[in-house]
């Protein structure tokens, strides 16, 4: 009989270990994290983000997953608590709590996209599906609600830290007034719209201490009337570019354009189409460099978010360098000066040319994902074939930086100086944030 009962529990510990192994297959799947920042980027993309607001989602919905994952795993992942100087600790789990930390750090990036985005809510669908997924998987009770709780609570920290970035108080700042002396920016057509953001370098930064940390050179003063000088030649350079580009050129233009929002005019009608912002973009590649490095479930939520904190902070001191240089853009110059009739290759974005911000945070990203995978990283980029755009193949990261930064010139909306002064800015600040946000404990 002791040798029955003996059996029998060892036949119900079998069964419930098998059980156990076969949800946390499901949540430890790193894969699952990357379909889960995917459906934050589809949302960010149907309902028409900025690409500097994007950027403030995608960094507080993965800081948020990845403090839940620093919690569970304190020995090989340090938390950003003071590592990001203005964000406080985070609260720890009850002692002897059983979380599935990974399932609970997909919670929290949920629970904070879903409130930093617009409509809010947009991701309660995906979270019940996910729900779901993880009691069919035969995820225990006590750990689905130990799970949802501490996922519960650290969103609530960090969606009360976010509030103090000043992102609230620029909702209702000063419009940007358009002057039209020769050399500053204009609205640009077909859109003519308003100038987009321009308090974003207003915004808390999060490892660089301001917004005008690194600062840029004054770019090449506007000056039509000597042919030999910088800003004219820049201005033809650009002009000739567009109007001889070759196949490649243009793919490269089209790939990496990452328009939120192209307003397309034919004749009386129009449309308007989408696409991934910059920032979105740069989430694709980072999820392409875990999955080719096969990542673990840790790593790759590491990766996202120390690429997502490189491109929010890219994108504060893009703006802020933006606003203060106040640029004209090569369409404005070309049309007025030049050829009324010229278009360049990809739509002119709402915001002044110097400094690229393509240029900027791609560096940027592209110095992290070094970082955290190495250099030489080869890659097929297929992210932009959801827009009907082939893929490009990569040799690393930073080739793929350098590539989109010299994509703006080709899409006739930047001149080649813009791209080359945002690709160091953007190098300086990836190198920051490597040096000073120590994810992963060595």
């Amino acid at each position: 009989m002791k040798r029955l009962l003996t059996l029998l529990t060892f036949v119900a510990l079998f069964a419930i270990s098998c059980k156990k192994a076969d949800y946390q297959k499901f949540t430890h799947n790193p894969e699952l994290y990357r379909t889960t920042v995917k459906k934050l980027n589809d949302i960010v993309l149907e309902n028409n983000f900025p690409p500097v607001i994007a950027s403030r989602n995608y960094a507080y919905a993965n800081i948020a997953a990845y403090e839940v994952i620093a919690a569970g795993d304190p020995k090989h992942y340090r938390s950003l608590a003071g590592q990001i100087k203005h964000l406080p600790a985070v609260p720890r789990p009850v002692k002897d709590a059983e979380i599935d930390f990974p399932f609970a750090s997909m919670l929290s990036f949920c629970q904070v996209g879903n409130a930093v985005t617009f409509p809010e809510g947009s991701m309660e669908i995906y979270v019940e599906e996910l729900k779901q997924k993880v009691k069919d998987a035969g995820m225990p009770s006590s750990v689905f609600e130990a799970s949802v709780t501490y996922a519960d609570s650290v969103a609530k920290h960090i969606l009360k830290w976010s509030k103090g970035d000043n992102y609230a108080q620029t909702r209702s700042a000063s419009k940007y007034t358009v002057t039209r002396k020769d050399g500053r920016w204009i609205p640009t057509p077909p859109m003519y719209a308003q100038a987009l953001e321009p308090h974003w370098g207003e915004i808390r930064p999060m490892v660089l201490d301001s917004s005008s940390q690194i600062p840029a050179p004054e770019p090449p003063a506007y000056n039509m009337t000597d042919k030999k000088g910088t800003f004219y030649k820049a201005v033809i350079e650009v002009k000739n570019m567009v109007d001889s580009l070759n196949e490649d050129q243009r793919h490269m233009a089209d790939f990496w354009d990452d328009n939120a929002f192209k307003l397309n005019v034919i004749g009386h009608a129009s449309f308007a189409t989408k696409k991934f912002s910059p920032g979105g973009h740069w989430m694709n590649i980072a999820g392409a460099g875990a999955q080719i490095k096969k990542a673990d479930f840790g790593t790759t939520v590491a990766a996202y978010t120390q690429t997502s904190i490189a491109l929010y902070d890219a994108f504060i001191n893009c703006w802020y360098v933006k606003y203060r240089a106040n640029s004209v853009r090569p369409e404005t110059v070309i049309t007025k000066l030049i050829d009324p009739d010229w278009r360049p290759y990809i739509q002119t974005p709402p915001f002044p040319e110097y400094i690229s911000g393509h240029a900027v945070i791609s560096a940027a990203a592209a110095e992290v994902l070094t970082h955290n995978f190495g250099d030489n990283v080869a890659y097929t980029d297929s992210s932009e074939s959801e827009f009907g755009i082939a893929p490009r193949k990569f040799t690393s990261f930073r080739q793929a930086a350098n590539e989109a930064a010299l994509s703006r010139v080709y899409g006739g909306i930047h001149y080649r100086n813009a791209c080359v002064i945002g690709s160091q800015t953007g190098r300086v600040i990836g190198q920051m944030v490597n040096e000073k946000l120590q994810l992963k404990i060595k």
